[in-house]
């Protein structure tokens, strides 16, 4: 039997906001998608488990219908809409195009006349009807063909509501539940019923007299208070008769034939969810519905590979019958106990994916011949090998003793510059989206030790799940580089790709292996110091407060001392109370009056949570020293869509800088055995600079070309005094701004930010760009460019498409057009370092120094200076680093030397 799923999109939409905390559900760009979330889930579990052959989702355009034009106060007491749920609504509509799922609105109409029409169309066309919805006025509909999913709880738990469910739970049969909900009144829609008359005695009169009409004849007969109310509210009840009953024939734009369903649009479904960030809904969504039969394989599941488990001694004659040919590369690693040592993962396997066959080595038996053959390839990488995500690769290699210096395609840098939003670049993601292929994962294969006679190999042998799943990575990376390639091309990324980023990735590889030395004493003494500072910010604040029970990490036990015991002023409600963010305390802290209890426990916790975040940065630290005395921390290419590298584990770029415990906790990192000192080098104010060139405005051009003090200079001009009588509190304003425009900081923003009003940030704001016509003209074009090109550009051709700048979402559109703001200047300047961090490494190897570069953090490098070099690396570093591009103004470079890294500050 053909089934028809029809959907409540508002209904279930504005049920799910309510079921999923909104502040746990946001986008990068702010925007908030628990809605989103929650309609979704229920739409594939829904999908799964009812295997419609239809679906169809309705939505109320507008709360002007003819039901409105009748009753005015219909539905009038509804309260206004969440300004988090706004703008969700067409979000639930890009998904179900994406599922190429059909929906309609209707001037004039609700999403239950909608639904009404097609579930009469469903029931004639012989469809089974399912209708999901969470007003109840859809119980009517409900007969032998047609039943209600119900939600009872969220959206998650549904209720179906049979014909004989209805009158189980009503006391009367689904034709007569419009007449019930006439008599007792609907509070949802603004429907009163008939004071004292509830739902057992509306169902009573029913059945005794058969339907309403029945009723209304023998009003005169219906004894007591009840029967007088009744008569008293005639009107009334006809009424809600006229306004509950839906509407069956509706002139609809959408039919049987077009909600038919079958499929989904792969790519949409991958370009909406990234822009969502729902990756593991995505996931659900492919496991569930399967792959689209129409692009892929007809199940989802992975395509059969036969692979050849080589015997020791047989990689060479492998490799010579590849020719030339490009070859596909995946490790098998065995992973470290400990974090700090993850740069030592060793390569024990290796699966290899030529024009013709798929092997699998077990690199614990290979021979001086096999190992001359692995390394040959190895050496000829840049021409012939593909791998997904390379440094790994490299680490894993040498620790085995052979040296991959350079690949031909790297899967993952390659998806990132065509897609460099995108959350994550996980190969089966990949092979999912361009390949249409499902790769196996570990837990299908039985984990990495299980043996599967169907994988029966030459001699009998079987292959492992691991190591079958690694000749599928091999292969889908294989398969995947002339496709990414050609995608890259297309994004303009080919020049960046093989110049920057795969050049980079070795580079990388040579600082996280180096790390940088650690005083191990010094610093487990600032974790002592710190974890004091934290019991002394504990014991002030439960002294202010003089209860010392409170959990000061526990959000409820704070709201129950702020809100009710101090009784100070309610912050932003959450689900689970008053918020207690870091915010909300400042803001609260600025609404207490001095030497009050709340003045001095807010002081303290603030103290406390500083405190907190700082020891637990330094105890980070302490796990993520190595045996050799050093840290390794790993960088990731691929997160930030403007270029800029990220340091994990430890990030080793968040440690604060311009403040006395960051610079203590820079005492702890240390010149390394066998150097001289440690090399701070970083670009003064490069974006600023970047954003005079690129504007080429004069005035800023100038003031660079002076060598004066820009803040100075531009506070001058702003507000019209002479540079030597720019106070701390003007330059301040102007720096805040000038940066701030660099980053899309709109009038409302600078205003929050230097805590003035809008008006006069917006005033502040203006006369700069009287000053700086060039900024403003740039900046004006720079987002009307990105309009009609769909991305913006870096200097080096780095592209970020920005497809909600055509949003019709308010939100959405103004914060793509902040990004079209900064992404050119923030991508320039994550590009300059790039290039000045490779040509820095290429000038140490090529002069034959000792010396090395060991961190990239922001505009500045750290590096290891062998002994007797410092002069030279100075002048090499300073070279190197001011003229890694060409400006309309130069390059600034701040060089300092010392022992620890905060002595080489400068």
């Amino acid at each position: 039997m053909t089934r028809l799923l029809l959907l409540d999109g508002h209904s279930l939409a504005y049920r799910a906001f309510f079921a999923l905390p909104a502040e746990n559900f946001s986008t990068a760009t702010g925007q908030h998608t628990n809605a989103v979330y929650g309609f979704t889930s229920m739409l594939i579990n829904v999908i799964r488990d009812e295997r419609p052959t239809h679906v169809a989702v309705a939505f109320d355009r507008s709360r002007q219908t003819f039901r409105t034009e009748e009753y005015a106060e219909y539905k009038a007491g509804r309260a206004k809409t969440p300004d988090e749920f706004s703008g969700q609504v067409p979000l639930v509509q890009e998904v179900l195009d994406a599922l190429r799922i059909a929906h309609a609105e209707v001037d004039g109409y609700e999403a239950d006349d909608i639904i009404a029409t097609w579930a009469r169309q469903g029931r004639e066309a012989g469809h089974e009807v399912l209708v999901c919805s969470g007003d109840r006025d859809a119980l009517q509909l409900v007969d032998e063909r047609v039943t209600v999913l119900y939600p009872r709880k969220g959206v998650s738990d549904l209720a179906r509501m049979t014909p004989e469910a209805v009158e189980e739970k009503y006391g009367v049969r689904p034709e007569r539940y419009s007449d019930l909900a006439a008599l007792v009144g609907e509070s949802a829609d603004n429907l009163p019923g008939v004071p004292g008359v509830g739902p057992k005695t509306a169902a009573k009169w029913l059945g005794l007299y058969g339907d309403l009409g029945g009723v209304v004849d023998h009003a005169d007969q219906i004894k007591g208070k009840a029967g007088q109310s009744f008569r008293d509210h005639l009107d009334q009840v006809l009424r809600n008769r006229r306004l509950n009953q839906l509407v069956s024939d509706v002139e609809l734009p959408v039919g049987m034939a077009e909600a038919e369903w079958d499929s989904y649009d792969r790519e949409k479904v991958h370009e909406v969810f990234d822009a969502l960030e729902f990756r593991v809904l995505r996931d659900r969504l492919f496991e569930y519905l399967g792959a689209d039969e129409t692009e892929g394989t007809e199940t989802g599941e992975a395509a059969e590979l036969e692979v050849e488990a080589l015997a020791p001694g047989g990689l060479a004659d492998w490799l010579e019958a590849q020719g030339e040919e490009l070859v596909g590369l995946e490790l098998l690693v065995a992973m470290p106990e400990s974090l700090a040592g993850r740069h030592r993962a060793e390569a024990t396997g290796v699966a290899l994916a030529g024009p013709g066959s798929v092997v699998w080595f077990d690199l614990a038996g290979r021979t001086p011949g096999d190992e001359n053959a692995l390394a040959g390839l190895l050496a000829e990488g840049a021409e012939r090998v593909a791998v997904h995500d390379v440094k790994p690769a490299v680490h894993a290699l040498r620790e085995i003793g052979l040296r991959l210096d350079a690949v031909a395609h790297d899967t993952a840098l390659a998806a990132y510059l065509v897609k460099p939003d995108q959350r994550s670049y996980d190969l089966g993601d990949l092979a999912i989206r361009h390949l249409h292929r499902e790769l196996p994962s570990g837990e299908e294969q039985g984990g990495g030790d299980a043996l599967f006679a169907a994988d029966l190999v030459e001699g009998g042998e079987t292959l492992g799940g691991a190591a079958l799943q690694a000749a599928h990575r091999a292969q889908a990376v294989r398969d995947l580089a002339p496709v990414l390639a050609e995608l890259v091309e297309q994004a303009g990324g080919t020049r960046l790709l093989h110049d920057v980023e795969l050049p980079l990735a070795a580079h990388l590889v040579r600082m996280e292996a180096a790390g940088i030395a650690v005083d191990r004493d010094r610093l487990d003494e600032l974790e002592s110091d710190f974890a004091d500072q934290v019991a002394a910010a504990q014991a002030d604040a439960h002294a202010a407060i003089e209860d010392d029970s409170v959990n000061l990490g526990s959000p409820k036990q704070l709201q129950q001392v702020l809100f009710e015991r101090l009784g100070m002023p309610k912050t932003k409600k959450t689900k689970t109370g008053w918020t207690t963010d870091a915010d909300a305390l400042v803001w609260l802290r600025a609404q207490t009056g001095e030497g009050t209890p709340a003045e001095a426990f807010l002081e303290a916790l603030l103290r406390h949570r500083d405190v907190t975040k700082l020891r637990s940065t330094v105890q980070g630290l302490q796990k993520a020293v190595d045996t050799d005395g050093r840290i390794h921390t790993t960088y990731q290419q691929t997160i930030a869509a403007t270029g800029r590298l990220s340091s994990v584990d430890p990030n080793l770029q968040n440690i604060p800088i311009r403040t006395e415990a960051g610079r203590r906790i820079r005492e702890v990192f240390v010149v390394g055995e066998g150097f001289e000192q440690l090399m701070s080098a970083d670009y003064s104010q490069i974006e600023m600079r970047i954003m005079a060139h690129l504007s080429g405005d004069e005035g800023l051009i100038e003031a660079f070309r002076a060598g004066e003090d820009l803040h100075n200079f531009v506070g001058a001009q702003v507000f019209g005094v002479e540079p030597d009588a720019v106070t701390p509190e003007m330059r301040a304003k102007v720096k805040a701004m000038s940066y701030g425009l660099a980053y899309g900081l709109s009038a409302f923003g600078l205003s929050k930010q230097l805590g003035i009003g809008p008006e006069e940030a917006k005033g502040l704001m203006e006369t700069y760009f009287e000053r700086f016509g060039g900024v403003r003209d740039y900046l004006g074009e720079v987002v009307d460019r990105a309009r009609a090109d769909g991305y913006t550009e870096t200097m080096l051709g780095r592209r970020r498409p920005l497809p909600d700048l055509g949003s019709s979402n308010r939100q959405r559109r103004e914060m793509a057009e902040r990004m079209a703001l900064n992404a050119p200047i923030q991508g320039s300047a994550a590009d300059v370092m790039k290039l000045a961090m490779l040509r820095v490494d290429d000038r140490l190897a090529a002069d034959g120094l000792g010396s090395r570069v060991l961190l990239q953090v922001h505009d500045e490098l750290v590096v290891d200076v062998a002994p007797g070099e410092a002069e030279t690396v100075r002048e090499l570093v300073t070279h190197e680093m001011s003229t890694a591009v060409e400006l309309d103004l130069p390059l600034e470079v701040s060089v300092g030397l010392g022992r620890s890294w905060h002595d080489a500050a400068h």
